[in-house]
């Protein structure tokens, strides 16, 4: 007899194939069986209707710390996420010094936009090597698999100390080849690989750049000799791609003789760049090399309210003088001052400039109770205004007080250059790339794209109306078995015999996504947004049921994944 059974549902099983109808049985754990009237299961499950796909994959998260005090990681969990992989654009938190945490936060701060107080309350640090980290990890149980990556920033300041925080310092060829010996240990004791950072958007919350902004040659290419000797792991990197720098990194890559994964997405004052990317990674591949391009699905949007990091008035003045206020205060005090809400919407005394974003308006849309993630600039602040004859600033301010000053409002900054996701059609359905730009667990009072695998088979499989949909298969397939076999999670992503038992069962036609919303539940009381979901009737890791009708059910079935995996 099986431990589970889940019959007759619409098997959409990660690889592309099409849909059958099918039960699929678990057993220890694995899955078992595929197919139609399988034996008996200990437990059953009438999935008529529904579709039965494997657990997601998310391989591009900040989860760092949070996952050392969160043992359900959300709000991935509530997404059908199984597996989560942080470390990614060369932050994280190990190795680390004793009484050296103080940068390290600092620098996640910045480049992640997680509060510093919420991670010198939440992250004990006690652990100094990334093994350690490692076994830090491996120590809780949580509802999702987690697998981690050594980040670039952390392993300098190691090795540097304080020249290390400094991008424009040259390490030794001493410390070189100490960061190689770091990179081979921390890839033989289960990072998933190696991940850096060469954009100046990231910056510590200090203001300094990156510590691995301008890495020079030898820095790269030594690094790149310690994960040739460990013969494993991917080299993810966040890059501007300026002159030379694509061609910098694949050298490194091409010497450790491993993957290269680049994060790819259309930034407004280059739009046409990532295109010229993507055809630098079609020709590593066709050279034979591995290669991809980690994109997103949606736009990459700031999320802005009266509670959220950043909104039109956040450097106003009148603004700046309620900051001491309690999130409630400040709101009614917006109510009871009609004054208030005019030196907001008005030109700040002295003739400065006007509201912070102003510029942004005919790009800022009004979030509602189901997001439009294609938003028509008919529809933006700029146009609403227009259309009732008040100022962007007045409309703004009315849609962020809507809600009982719950209202938000959206600014797609990145995948939105020209105004719809014909771009981000062409990104996701190139067999170069793989999806991984989510970001959960990071920069938590403006964006909340962890909700990103829902959108994906929402927006893509049912609901866009300005272009063309992408088949559930597809979709389901970059989202498990693409993602997976990025970082050689073979185990995972399949709904085949000897695979890991991570299983979704979604009620597809009532899959939705909801209004993002802003909570303070992280560690000292800290701010983030959150987004939930309802459609996800059951969710299975390893075989035990962590989702129930769209609620964690406490269970904590989920274990830190060493390294690349094989199907048993």
């Amino acid at each position: 007899m099986f431990d589970l059974v889940i019959r007759n549902g619409i098997v959409i099983d990660g690889s592309g194939a099409p849909r059958r109808i099918a039960d699929v049985a678990v057993q220890e754990g694995r899955i078992a069986a595929v197919g139609p009237k399988l034996g008996a299961g200990k437990r059953e499950i009438d999935a008529a209707g529904l579709v039965v796909a494997p657990g997601f994959v998310d391989i591009h998260t900040h989860y760092d710390g949070q996952a050392t005090w969160d043992p359900f990681v959300t709000p991935s969990s509530w997404h059908g996420v199984t597996t989560t992989v942080f470390g990614n654009c060369g932050v994280g938190f190990a190795p680390v010094r004793p009484g050296a945490s103080g940068y390290l936060i600092n620098l996640m701060e910045g480049v992640e936009d997680i509060p510093g107080t919420v991670l010198s309350e939440g992250v004990k640090f006690n652990w100094e090597s990334f093994s350690d980290y490692l076994d830090a990890l491996a120590s809780m149980d949580r509802a999702v698999d987690v697998a981690a990556q050594l980040p670039h920033g952390a392993l300098r300041f190691y090795v540097m100390g304080d020249r290390g925080a400094d991008h424009a310092e040259v390490p030794t060829e001493h410390e070189i080849e100490e960061m190689a010996k770091l990179t081979e240990e921390a890839l033989h004791a289960g990072a998933m690989g190696f991940t850096t950072s060469r954009t100046t958007k990231h910056k510590a919350r200090d203001g300094r750049f990156t510590p691995s902004l301008s890495a020079r040659e030898a820095e790269l290419l030594g690094i790149a000799q310690g994960m040739k000797r460990a013969g494993r792991g991917v080299l993810q990197v966040n890059s501007d791609f300026g002159p030379g720098e694509f061609e910098a990194l694949e050298a490194a890559a091409k010497l450790a003789g491993r993957p290269l994964s680049c994060l790819l997405v259309q930034v407004d004052a280059q739009p046409k760049l990532w295109r010229e990317t993507l055809d630098q990674i079609h020709g590593v591949r066709q050279a034979g090399r591995m290669a991809n391009a980690q994109v997103g699905s949606r736009p990459i949007g700031v999320i802005m309210g009266l509670e959220t990091t950043a909104h039109p008035f956040a450097a106003h003045p009148a603004w700046l003088e309620m900051r001491q206020l309690s999130p409630q205060a400040r709101y009614q005090r917006l109510v009871a001052d009609a004054d208030l809400r005019r030196r907001l919407v008005e030109t700040p005394p002295g003739g400065g400039p006007r509201a912070f974003m102003a510029e942004s308006f005919h790009k800022m849309f009004p979030i509602g109770e189901r997001p439009d993630y294609e938003p028509d600039a008919k529809n933006s602040i700029a146009a609403i205004a227009e259309r009732s004859g008040r100022t962007p600033q007045a409309v703004a301010l009315d849609e962020m007080m809507a809600h009982d000053g719950k209202g938000l409002l959206m600014l797609p900054f990145e995948n939105y250059a020209y105004g719809s996701l014909d771009v981000v059609h062409e990104m996701i359905t190139d067999p170069a790339t793989v999806l991984g730009v989510a970001d959960g667990g990071a920069h938590v009072g403006v964006i909340c794209d962890a909700s990103s695998p829902t959108s994906l088979l929402t927006l893509w499989g049912r609901d866009r109306t300005r272009g063309p949909k992408l088949g559930l298969e597809f979709l389901i397939a970059k989202q498990t078995r693409g993602t997976a076999e990025a970082y050689g999670l073979m185990d995972r992503g399949l709904l085949a015999p000897g695979h890991k038992a991570d299983i979704n069962v979604i009620d597809f036609d009532a899959l939705t996504l909801k209004r993002p919303e802003v909570v303070y539940d992280l560690p000292a009381g800290g701010r983030r947004l959150i987004q939930r979901a309802s459609g996800y009737r059951h969710t299975f890791n390893a075989g035990v049921e962590t989702m129930q009708n769209d609620e964690l059910t406490g269970e904590r079935p989920g274990r830190l994944v060493r390294g690349a995996q094989t199907p048993a």
